[in-house]
């Protein structure tokens, strides 16, 4: 199967350390399926979290499909997420420990199937955001001074 990624969250990695992953599905009405095809997705702002033994994902925004009229939904609107018991139950031991969240990471096709994957994550300190940062700038200097010694 090939996974087609429809949107990414550029924050989670960024704002989060990322200690596993899990893959869910979605449960989604027509017109927003059609409007995510379409890329008409942002997942910068939103977040998941574990409700009455379910799983729900917050400010997801969907633009409104510019054909659909009555069937179009709110753009924001609260979306529940499809997950095993097991998987569920493990999700909300991990939770309930110390500053561990649960963050989208990103949206894609798995077939046609649309799937969001999950990850549990940790909180960065700013002082981790910006040693990130230099490491990544670091690294980028030393592909640049390769690329200049071996002539390219």
């Amino acid at each position: 199967m090939t996974k087609k990624i429809v949107a990414k969250n550029p924050t989670a990695r960024h704002n989060y350390t990322i200690e596993n992953t899990y893959e869910a599905g979605i449960v989604l009405t027509g017109t927003e399926i059609k409007s995510i095809r379409n890329g008409k997705v942002n997942l910068k702002d939103s977040y998941a979290n574990i409700k009455n033994g379910e799983v729900f994902i917050y400010g997801m925004h969907i633009s409104p499909y510019e054909h659909g009229n009555i069937y179009n939904k709110d753009p924001l609107r609260t979306r529940k997420l499809l997950l095993n018991r097991r998987e569920i139950n493990k999700l909300t031991g991990l939770i309930k420990q110390k500053g561990l969240s649960l963050v989208p990471i990103s949206l894609y096709f798995n077939g046609n199937f649309l799937k969001i994957e999950l990850g549990i994550g940790k909180g960065k300190k700013l002082y981790d955001k910006r040693q990130d940062i230099a490491k990544r700038d670091a690294e980028i200097r030393i592909r640049k001074q390769m690329s200049i010694k071996n002539g390219r």
